[in-house]
């Protein structure tokens, strides 16, 4: 007869992929901490409260170009494809291309809130009773399982809301090359491209009158807390938000307010007073240096849809000979 010693709460969330990305950029230098664990239940919700903010332009204007162009869009997709959408989290984009396009057969969207891909998953199937609904629960920037009901399928992407401006740009490569293998020969992808502007109007979206955002941003400490044993006081933090033109992109970061100590899974984070957590960057592209990203990673650009200011812009890729 063996006795177990009972396991210490931290010990077990600490097993996580969640918990080991973590702690390895909370330790690094500087602390940083991936954008794609903000969107547990609440960042969902709260992201979504994001886009109808008056100064979060990217999702409005989107939104537009859909409307306006879906059946020039709808154009280029094969018969019987399966939609593959990346990063999927809320429907009101897809349902645009799902009623302009008949030649969609099925469904597949990929998002790592599996909460949310259920309930959006359900209410699709609801309002879409002929369209076979997939979702896959999964890290849509790591390889994944495709049902196998569309694996006879031709394959269209879809990758809205500007995400791929969160990569570093040799990630954007990798996820483009990423997306042509798992969507297949012959395949088109439809992305969302937030381009370069005035940066008052970049800082504006990222930083809300409201404090939406900074809501958005410090959820992730909540997060953590929640979910690794951690004890991050989030009246200790602030939200930082700024246009890097050097480097074209709006950097998100958590500031701390004054010197500190925090427990993440049973470790302990010194923090410097100003000392930040950087969570997010997202890349601006001019329409010339996304297709030159896009075509070193294997899509040739074949269709573009920018909005009348010229603030975003959704572009259609086909998949080059490998």
């Amino acid at each position: 007869m063996s006795v177990l010693a009972p396991v210490a709460r931290h010990e077990v969330a600490a097993q996580t992929d969640f918990a080991r990305d973590v702690i390895a950029g909370l330790t690094t230098r500087p602390k940083r901490l991936s954008p794609k664990y903000f969107y547990d239940e609440t960042g969902s919700k709260l992201f979504e409260q994001i886009t109808e903010l008056p100064e979060y332009y990217p999702t409005r204007c989107e939104l537009a170009i859909l409307r306006e162009h879906a059946l020039d869009m709808a154009r280029l997709l094969p018969a019987k494809t399966a939609l593959v959408e990346f990063g999927s989290g809320s429907t009101k984009k897809v349902r645009i291309l799902l009623a302009a396009a008949a030649s969609i057969a099925a469904y597949v969207p990929v998002d790592i809130s599996s909460e949310m891909l259920a309930q959006e998953a359900a209410q699709l199937r609801r309002d879409h009773p002929g369209l076979k609904v997939l979702p896959v629960a999964a890290d849509f920037t790591q390889p994944f399982q495709l049902p196998a009901a569309v694996a006879s399928l031709p394959r269209t992407g879809f990758f809205p809301g500007s995400t791929i401006g969160n990569f570093e740009p040799h990630d954007a490569a990798a996820f483009l090359r990423h997306a042509g293998r798992m969507l297949g020969p012959g395949a088109t992808l439809l992305i969302g491209i937030d381009l370069v502007k005035d940066a008052s109007i970049l800082n504006a979206a990222y930083d809300d009158a409201a404090g939406v955002t900074a809501k958005f941003n410090l959820n992730l400490l909540a997060r953590i807390n929640r979910e690794l044993d951690a004890d991050f006081d989030l009246d200790a933090f602030c939200h930082q938000a700024f246009y890097n033109s050097e480097r074209a992109r709006i950097e998100m970061h958590l500031a701390s307010r004054k010197r500190q100590r925090v427990r993440v899974c049973g470790r302990v984070i010194d923090f410097r007073a100003g000392e930040t957590i950087h969570t997010e960057n997202s890349y601006k592209y001019t329409a010339a240096s996304f297709k030159a990203l896009a075509r070193g990673s294997g899509w040739v650009p074949v269709a573009a849809w920018p909005d009348p200011q010229g603030y975003f812009l959704v572009q259609a890729l086909a998949r080059g000979d490998d």
